[in-house]
């Protein structure tokens, strides 16, 4: 991004570029990329209201990004503002460690029990998803050493997935683009299958013969690692920041009787798909018919509001764990249970119950899909992908061998920032542009992300043929 022109003065009284230059001197952003940031700079949010954002020059974008997959209530609702300002008065801090607790963080959890599947029916509060899912991990350890099996300490995940950005849970997850010499990762006693894509499944290989390969390689895994040292297998329903990937039918199922036969947890990453994403308050079983031992979530269980996350894990591992009275489950953080969070959260459930947005999300979300999914005649387009308010655009230079542009073409980024001069706003991922509206999201805000992303896609189509890419 350019310096914003001054358009509107912000509520600040600092100017669009002086706020421009603060941030470009002063912050480190995550997953900072120094060259373009240094040369460029941030687009400067200055309001946001339902799906829409301005920046600090008065510039109005339709926010198809959803924040960061998580505001999914839509912004400016005055009323969770109120709850959050009520609470903060009667009671703005009370910490939850050993036996001290508060009414919004009790509330919270039974409403949480009372909408997971199975028994799970325990609740962890953390502070953001990598949290949540960095103590899953932690419980996985607990509960194995519990049981008498302190030696099924080892992990498994996926290829392309992500899971957090703690060191543990960066190094559970595996995306390419996170992963760089910079950093240490932690390698010994975690594991990873391969991604379960469908769409760069090996050519000639059906669906169904994609799934049971998946399988027989976690089979394999167990058979060379040895079941007694597996403590844990954590799959995000939908792998979302690795590209919105669908698994194939019956996938999640059968890695689920996998881990059942071998005492292997099965943790759900629902940081993204719960709360109303795909339409339902969590998306294993409703979606894909899997009862998971733990859930971790976050992002829409605020939305986005304040920061929160949350384990929410079954009666048999709290059993477990509490056996023996004199156990110490020494994780947790200075702000689980934050009254205000949590006064936030119970108010966004109540709005989204109210307004029934989880059945607006599955309607609108099943319309935009239909309006994405003729992109995939434009040149530049492998496959449109999705479920609920969940989507993904695939850039591909071949559809046939669907060889992506090289690296340097930097065509998502490019996409995304035509559709940002045109009042959109998508998330370029490597070769991928995602997306991730409110809930809130009608049908004519859909209609102008289709329209939108598909003159942005015909443009810059149009800039690389020139630039002497071989596109088709």
């Amino acid at each position: 991004m350019t310096a914003p022109q001054a358009l509107a003065r912000p509520a600040s009284n600092l100017s669009p570029e002086t706020l421009w230059e603060m941030d470009r001197r002063h912050v480190l952003h995550p997953w900072a990329n120094f060259g373009p940031f240094e040369a460029e700079g941030s687009l400067v949010i200055e309001r946001g209201e339902g799906a829409w954002l301005w920046d600090a020059s008065g510039k109005r974008y339709l926010d198809a990004v959803g924040g960061m997959w998580c505001t999914n209530i839509g912004l400016g609702r005055k009323e969770v503002a109120q709850a959050m300002a009520e609470q903060a008065e009667q009671l703005a801090f009370c910490n939850t460690f050993v036996d001290m607790t508060n009414g919004p963080s009790a509330r919270l959890a039974a409403e949480l029990a009372a909408r997971a599947p199975g028994d799970l029916n325990r609740v962890h509060f953390t502070t953001c998803g990598s949290t949540a899912v960095d103590t899953a991990a932690r419980m996985v350890w607990y509960y194995q050493h519990a049981m008498g099996r302190p030696q099924k300490t080892d992990i498994v995940a996926r290829e392309n997935s992500y899971h957090g950005a703690t060191f543990l849970t960066q190094s559970i997850g595996k995306r390419p683009g996170d992963r760089v010499e910079e950093f240490r990762y932690k390698t010994d006693g975690i594991h990873h299958l391969s991604c379960p894509d469908p769409y760069r499944r090996p050519e000639g290989m059906s669906e169904a013969a994609f799934c049971d390969a998946l399988v027989a390689e976690f089979e394999a895994l167990i058979a060379r690692i040895g079941a007694d040292r597996i403590g844990g297998f954590f799959a995000e329903p939908i792998q979302a920041s690795g590209g919105v990937i669908l698994p194939p039918e019956g996938y999640l199922r059968r890695m689920a009787d996998l881990c059942r036969q071998h005492d292997i947890l099965f943790i759900a990453d629902e940081v993204v798909t719960a709360f109303g994403r795909l339409g339902h308050w969590f998306a294993a079983e409703a979606e894909f018919g899997v009862i998971p031992d733990m859930i971790t979530c976050a992002k829409g269980l605020s939305a986005a509001y304040v920061p929160l996350g949350a384990v929410i894990f079954s009666d048999r591992i709290w059993q477990a764990m509490a056996q023996v009275g004199g156990r110490w489950f020494t994780s947790g953080f200075t702000y689980s249970g934050h009254p205000v969070a949590c006064a936030a959260s119970l108010k966004v459930i109540e709005i989204m119950e109210r307004e029934d947005l989880l059945a607006n999300a599955a309607r609108v979300g099943a319309y935009l899909q239909d309006r994405l999914k003729p992109l995939e005649d434009l040149p530049l387009v492998g496959q449109v992908r999705g479920r609920g308010l969940m989507l993904c655009v695939e850039n591909v230079a071949d559809k046939a061998t669907k060889q992506p542009l090289p690296d340097g073409a930097n065509e998502s980024k490019r996409i995304s920032n035509a559709a940002e001069a045109m009042g959109l706003l998508v998330r370029p991922i490597g070769h991928l542009n995602v997306m991730s509206p409110p809930l809130t999201l009608t049908e004519t805000q859909a209609d102008q992300i289709a329209d939108t992303l598909h003159r942005a896609i015909r443009q810059v189509t149009d800039e690389l043929v020139r630039e002497g890419h071989r596109i088709g």
